[in-house]
């Protein structure tokens, strides 16, 4: 449950990571000249779609909760489905639909369209102010080498106080993010199989009530 509770907060956080080339708060040139790279690379991606694992450690226990998913994305117009075992999480830029699978509900709210908060429309500019930012020293996951960013952001009230972001050298795709909450807790994200413009239905993007027979829809609007 825990898992599942914060998954519909964050899921989106390491694709949001795609940060802009510009306005970073504190100047390291080595860390900036990688982040344009990565933001160049994704900006030309119309459609993104890409598969995750997140695992949270929390405090004093040795075990992970873990869950796998796929993430379909229309940046530019605010539109993704987010596929997991737990939960879909479902927007066509206006509207988001989270489908709670083992609560047998839907939840209908509107897409947050804030600048300031963690949202898809803001895919690209997310980071342009707020964070300060430093390289770090390369890291290795099997035979991939890693260039490694880390950013902490500048309002003593976010709910975390370290995003650690390692960057494929040779792809300059994201690998992997480590959030670390401020009570301890440690989200991490791998990000795999990464597929640049892919085609996506319409329908991708908008809740059909069709393929969630019998659940309970509940408007937050």
């Amino acid at each position: 449950m825990m898992l599942r509770k914060y998954i519909g907060n964050i899921a989106l956080l390491p694709f949001l990571l795609i940060i802009a080339s510009h306005g970073y708060a504190q100047t390291d040139v080595a860390a900036k000249s990688l982040l344009n790279k990565v933001s160049k690379t994704y900006e030309g991606y119309k459609t993104i779609q890409a598969d995750f694992t997140i695992a949270v450690q929390q405090p004093q226990q040795t075990a992970n909760h873990s869950e796998s998913g796929t993430i379909y994305m229309e940046a530019a117009a605010g539109k993704y489905h987010i596929s997991m075992n737990s939960q879909d999480l479902i927007s066509d830029g206006k509207t988001q639909w989270t489908i709670l699978k083992e609560e047998q509900e839907v939840q209908v709210t509107e897409a947050n369209n804030d600048s300031e908060a963690i949202s898809p429309i803001n895919i690209f500019s997310f980071y342009n102010q707020g964070y300060k930012y430093v390289s770090a020293s390369d890291e290795n996951a099997g035979n991939i080498r890693l260039r490694v960013v880390e950013l902490s952001p500048e309002d003593p009230h976010a709910p975390y106080f370290k995003i650690k972001l390692r960057i494929n050298a040779s792809s300059n795709l994201i690998h992997d993010a480590t959030i670390f909450d401020k009570g301890g807790i440690k989200y991490m994200y791998t990000i795999k199989n990464t597929k640049a413009n892919p085609q996506i239905a319409a329908d991708k993007f908008t809740f059909n009530q069709n393929k969630y027979p019998g659940m309970e829809i509940v408007d937050l609007r």
